[in-house]
């Protein structure tokens, strides 16, 4: 059997070795034939890589490694870098 592989979006890496990945995927309503958009997070191992939210990136199926982690981060597709925006004084 194969592993599934899936892309998604990095939303958070706060956790050691784990960050969450936000899968948008789109389907179509069976009777009405509207495109519905959904989104699902995944938690995604990763050992030593270096994330920033925002990062695009490859998830793929693995073991379980704890209770709500099964996947693991395979590679980063375009690496998105964060800017921290200072704080304007208005007078």
């Amino acid at each position: 059997m194969s592993k599934r592989i899936l892309k998604g979006r990095v939303v958070s890496h706060k956790m050691k070795k784990t960050a969450v990945v936000e899968v948008i995927s789109l389907k179509t309503h069976p009777k009405y034939r509207k495109k519905i958009k959904s989104t699902k997070k995944y938690k995604a191992h990763h050992e030593d890589l270096v994330l920033n939210v925002g990062d695009e990136v490859t998830i793929e199926e693995s073991r379980p490694i704890s209770k709500d982690k099964h996947w693991a981060i395979k590679e980063i597709i375009s690496s998105h870098k964060s800017v921290s925006v200072g704080e304007e004084i208005i007078n």
